[in-house]
């Protein structure tokens, strides 16, 4: 089974293109925070590339935003390409096959939402709970 799922908030605003044969893919990239912190007490974050097809990417190109926060489900693909430096090197894609948008629309890209604590909530650091 290839299922992936993820929530995390867009990198950059996405980029619709068409096939040669007309097909909508829409390409944005995710932010994806860790569930555990380093040693050091700090929060890895990983980067994932997400592809979006057909009404589902013009959806994504229409609605979406950098700092906006989605959850993506989907399968991982991966391919292999020559880097400039004659490097061989491999990339892995996640294809959406679900898109939910998270962040409400109407909110600016500076709210508290945009860092990932949704209105009306304050942060609270997980080391600081009693249980």
């Amino acid at each position: 089974m290839n299922k992936v799922m993820l929530i995390g908030n867009l990198t950059r605003d996405p980029e619709l293109r068409y096939t040669t044969s007309g097909v909508p893919v829409c390409s944005f990239t995710i932010a994806v925070n860790r569930r555990f912190k380093t040693a050091d007490g700090q929060r890895e974050t990983d980067f994932f590339n997400v592809s979006a097809w057909r009404q589902l990417g013009e959806l994504c190109a229409n609605h979406l935003a950098k700092g906006r926060k989605v959850a993506v489900a989907g399968s991982v693909q991966t391919r292999n390409y020559e880097a400039k430096d004659g490097t061989k090197r491999t990339a892995v894609d996640v294809v959406a096959d679900e898109v939910e948008f998270l962040t409400p629309r109407e909110q600016g890209t500076h709210d508290a939402a945009q860092q990932g604590v949704p209105a009306g909530f304050t942060h609270v650091d997980e080391d600081e709970l009693p249980f």
